[in-house]
């Protein structure tokens, strides 16, 4: 049986100065639940995708949503919607819960 449990998430997420390295919690077809790590002045560039969540346990930022920028600190969740674009800049060591379905 795969994980289901996590009682320290965020010791899960792994740093790169090469960027994110998302870590999948759970990777299946229809769905994928992942924790990432973004060290300080890192970023992902802004991109299309399928409807998602994200959740942070950790730092501070800004996450762009299409036109609008968000501050990102610890206990933030940004719901993004289909084919919106979105993107980040950690100010700080960041870490958050992503998760999407898929088609």
């Amino acid at each position: 049986m795969p994980d289901i449990y996590f009682t320290d998430t965020k010791s899960k997420a792994v740093f790169s100065t090469e960027g994110p390295k998302p870590q999948f919690l759970i990777n299946t077809p229809q769905f994928k639940a992942l924790v990432v790590g973004l060290e300080a002045g890192g970023q992902i560039p802004v991109h299309p995708g399928e409807a998602a969540m994200y959740h942070f346990l950790e730092g501070e930022g800004l996450m762009t949503v299409d036109d609008e920028a968000f501050a990102i600190k610890p206990g933030v969740t940004v719901v993004v919607p289909s084919g919106a674009k979105r993107g980040m800049n950690a100010k700080t060591r960041v870490v958050f819960l992503g998760s999407k379905g898929e088609k």
